[in-house]
């Protein structure tokens, strides 16, 4: 709480005075600290030699002083990080805070810094000391001529177990994987603020630490300096990780390609940020309405979920014209038939005999299929799709 304002009253340590006596009643080990800011006031309640009385005040502008003699122990590290400095003879935060900083960032990286002034129950503060790390480490990504793929946000966690008696710090991390590899901080900093957008708090945050886990080459294409209506790949990255931010990790999907011969399985739209699906963009399914198939020419089979039945004329097995919602439709260039068949392991297994026609009046290439296996009636049509 804030101590400013009681000097007509006795000051800071009377209002210590009074604070310590109302925790008292709670605990008879309560102790009271007044300090220029929460860390110090916080770490002079922790410290094992604080006054019999239970009270430290820091004197104004001393805070740093006072810092200098505490151990490292009262503050949340890693609990490797903490054995390094010891073994470096290193054991209080006087004796860390006379390292340069540059040094200490580059042997331990962002964790050796980021520390928030006080538990925080919201990520504004964390998005802050994230932005100054993103900063700092993009410039040495540039510098190697690498883009981060991964970054990886870990937070410290203010629970019983951070505590000096609990002896371990509470850490969570989570990952923010890029579609496309970036060294712009302004892009990685979108990717990071919708990955804390989303993550809930179990306890406040005292701590922040960042890392790019995965690097790639990076990769540029010579623009046009005159050129209006050039692209930016990685901002349109960013939109869509404020996307999923917004409406979540399923609303922004890319296609997918599955190991099927069946064409309604032959792809799925994935998350955009799920490395375990195939990258390949050449087929996809959304398994209820439209989906799209892209081929070797370019041009994308649009399937229809479920195929619609369509009665067919055909002349010695070979369709010559299909009566489709409500029109008869005649077909030309007929090319077939395909036949596909398996899945016998599930419920679904199929067995069809595709075919590829033209109309004579129009509206594109279909695809068409016989159903041998799938329904009652063996000489049932269905129109699956079409290619535009």
């Amino acid at each position: 709480m804030g101590a400013d304002g009681f000097e007509g009253i006795g000051g800071e340590r009377t209002l210590a005075r009074a604070l310590l006596g109302i925790a008292r009643r709670w605990h008879p080990d309560a102790r009271v600290s007044v300090a220029g800011s929460c860390v110090v006031a916080r770490a002079a309640t922790w410290t094992q030699g604080a006054p019999a009385e239970g009270l430290v005040v820091v004197p104004r502008g001393g805070d740093a002083a006072y810092l200098a003699t505490v151990p490292l122990s009262l503050l949340p590290m890693d609990g490797e990080l903490r054995e390094t400095l010891g073994a470096l003879g290193i054991r209080t935060a006087g004796e860390l805070a006379l390292l340069p900083s540059e040094d200490v960032e580059r042997r331990w990286g962002a964790e050796g810094l980021a520390v928030l002034p006080s538990p925080s129950d919201t990520m504004e503060p964390v998005l802050f000391l994230v932005q100054g790390a993103l900063g700092r480490l993009t410039r040495e990504l540039h510098d190697e001529g690498r883009a981060a793929a991964i970054v990886t946000v870990t937070l410290a966690l203010d629970t019983p177990s951070a505590l000096p008696s609990g002896g371990v710090r509470h850490t969570v991390s989570r990952e923010a994987r890029l579609a496309r590899p970036s060294a712009r901080p302004e892009v990685l900093l979108e990717h990071c603020r919708a990955l804390l957008e989303r993550w809930p708090l179990s306890a406040p945050v005292t701590g922040v630490a960042i890392a790019i886990t995965a690097t790639a080459r990076t990769t540029g294409g010579q623009g046009e300096l005159l050129a209006t209506g050039r692209r930016d790949d990685a901002a349109a990255a960013a939109a869509a990780a404020r996307l999923a931010a917004a409406l979540g990790s399923d609303a922004v999907v890319r296609p997918a390609a599955r190991d099927a011969h069946a064409p309604e399985r032959a792809g799925a739209w994935v998350p955009v940020d799920d490395e375990s699906a195939a990258t390949s963009p050449h087929a996809a399914s959304d398994g209820g309405g439209l989906a799209t198939a892209a081929t070797a020419a370019g041009r994308a089979l649009r399937l229809l979920q479920p195929p619609e039945a369509v009665e067919m004329e055909h002349a010695a097995g070979i369709p010559c014209a299909m009566w489709w919602r409500g029109a008869r439709l005649p077909l030309r260039r007929v090319e077939g038939p395909e036949r596909l068949s398996g899945d016998w392991w599930r419920d679904d297994a199929y067995r069809r005999d595709y075919w590829r026609c033209e109309s004579e009046t129009g509206g594109g290439s279909f695809v068409v299929f016989q159903d041998h296996a799938g329904h009652p009636d063996a000489d049932a049509w269905f129109v699956h799709g079409w290619y535009d």
